[in-house]
């Protein structure tokens, strides 16, 4: 190659094709962590599966990823970057092929599990590539460029999945990632370039013991999390061993990672204030990220009766607004504008767009309803994903990058983990509620409901139901009518807290220094 291996900055058209690559290769992972949750019932139809069963191919991913992406800065030192990137590429596309012809659940279960290995690597391993081909002062766009991948992600996996599994059947969902990773591997070979390393460590010298660690506190963790609700959380066996056990294993790894000399994960520079705050602030995106993603298909399919594919085709004006959003942003970090206020003010709209579904939300709310929300949606995680992140590595130099984006990457993904499990948790917890409340006030006694029951109960005489029959039907709507009520209170809590939660943000950014966005280029490069 006719570049300085040392120098990664890439001009012109190898440029353009290192983004593509990258941008592609977060693209294929994250679509694939949504993408199935459409495909469930297919599966568990041609599997003969339990839902309990089927639910562990999006955990055995999840936990995958979230074991991964630590260890990602470490093993592409080991290995060189793009072998790394080139292998992780491989391995998605191949357990791709894999998942797809399973016969039966714990084949898939298995092979998913190695998917989300291969499918973690190539999230972070993207992002420090996109960061270093770009010079410094152009590190905002790098990093815009990159989020539009990481955000539109999420919001395309439900409506590819459910055309996928109306049109063909639910092996496609893997099988459509194998051309793409085949031309991902053939052009990260030829573009991609390695930074150099100082020597690689020697098997005895490799942090087993961090990485056993680290498996047993996220892994136990993410099971915790995807699995408390359906288990009853605390009053559960398994969940109350499961949680000691990723207790434990946090407290063994960092104080292994602070003593250890060659650690797996570098925890040092965490000392770096805007990374600490930064690391929050992109658990707290991932929150709002994929919570939101996550509950408004289901309000529209559980309570508005939406099939599933318009349900995720709601979701594609808001990618497309943040996607328009993100080259502004670089461009406004580039010119010098504070990544705090442009934070501060994705905040804001983000807690306006919570408190706009909190408005609208009713137990038959129009499509037409959902447009401006979810263009507010689009504007604030525009306005986040990059100053977030550019800030977080702001202070960073060389091999401090790669371990900073992969903390970042890791507390998103945990902070969506989390943001479902507590929204699953609340929509059931709060749903309960107001129906004890509702029945409460309900007064049987009162005219209009004795005249809503009578009505309701002639209706089912007129089709030919005996008197108790037809009295038992009335009860029954009503109780239906009840829960469905309690059911959209819950959701309205629920954006109204998550807005609150990203309000109570708003002070944590302001005690950060704003980054340089002009860094000394030698200092960046490794």
């Amino acid at each position: 190659m006719e570049n300085n291996p040392d120098n990664l900055v890439e001009y012109g058209f190898r440029r353009a094709i290192v983004t593509i690559v990258a941008i592609l290769c977060s693209l294929l992972e994250i679509v694939d962590t949504t993408i199935v949750n459409v495909a469930l019932n297919d599966m568990k139809g041609s599997l003969g599966a339990t839902l309990s069963d089927v639910s562990w191919v999006i955990t055995a991913y999840a936990i995958a990823n979230v074991i991964i992406i630590p260890m990602t800065s470490w093993l592409s030192q080991q290995f060189g970057r793009r072998n790394y990137f080139t292998a992780s590429i491989i391995i998605f596309t191949v357990t791709s092929f894999l998942c797809g012809n399973s016969t039966n659940i714990w084949e898939l279960v298995i092979f998913r599990f190695i998917q989300g290995l291969g499918g973690g690597a190539l999230l972070v391993t993207a992002q420090t590539i996109i960061t270093e081909s770009y010079p410094v002062e152009k590190r905002g766009m790098a990093q815009a460029i990159y989020g539009m991948g990481v955000i539109m992600g999420p919001t395309l996996g439900p409506p590819l999945g459910g055309y996928i599994v109306d049109h063909f059947s639910w092996p496609f969902i893997f099988y459509i990632n194998i051309p793409l990773g085949i031309i991902a591997t053939i052009l990260t070979l030829m573009y991609v370039k390695s930074p150099k390393y100082s020597e690689k460590l020697k098997a005895n010298q490799v942090d087993w013991l961090g990485i056993v660690y680290l498996t047993m506190f996220v892994g136990s963790l993410q099971y915790v999390l995807e699995h408390g609700q359906q288990d009853d959380w605390f009053n559960n066996n398994t969940i109350i061993t499961l949680s000691i056990i990723s207790f434990f294993g946090l407290l063994f790894f960092i104080k292994r990672e602070l003593s250890y000399k060659y650690p797996i994960v570098n925890l040092r520079v965490l000392k770096d204030t805007n990374l600490r705050v930064g690391v929050l602030l992109s658990f707290i995106l991932g929150f709002g990220l994929y919570a939101s993603t996550f509950l408004i298909p289901i309000y529209t399919q559980s309570i508005l009766r939406w099939p599933a594919t318009a349900a995720g085709m709601l979701l594609i004006p808001s990618s497309v607004m943040t996607a328009f959003m993100m080259p502004l942003v670089g461009k406004m970090l580039q010119k010098g504008v504070s990544q705090k206020y442009l934070i501060v003010i994705g905040f804001l709209v983000f807690f306006f767009f919570t408190f706009w579904m909190y408005k609208i939300m009713t137990p038959d709310t129009g499509e037409e309803h959902f447009w401006w929300p979810l263009i507010m949606r689009g504007i604030g995680l525009g306005l986040l994903f990059v100053p977030i992140t550019s800030l977080s590595l702001s202070n960073l130099k060389g091999k401090e990058i790669g371990d900073g984006a992969a903390f970042t990457g890791m507390l998103r993904q945990l902070g969506g983990s989390f943001g479902i499990a507590i929204v699953t948790t609340f929509i059931s917890r709060f749903g309960q509620e107001h129906r004890a409340q509702l029945v409460a006030h309900l007064d049987k006694t009162s005219f209009q409901v004795q005249n809503q029951i009578n009505m309701m109960q002639k209706g089912f005489m007129a089709k030919g139901f005996s008197f108790n029959e037809a009295l038992n039907k009335a009860h029954q709507v009503l109780d239906f009518q009840v829960m469905k009520q309690a059911n959209v209170l819950a959701f309205m809590d629920i954006f109204l807290y998550l807005g609150i939660l990203f309000l109570i943000c708003i002070p944590l950014v302001m005690v950060l220094k704003t980054g340089k966005s002009t860094i000394n280029p030698a200092d960046a490069m490794h």
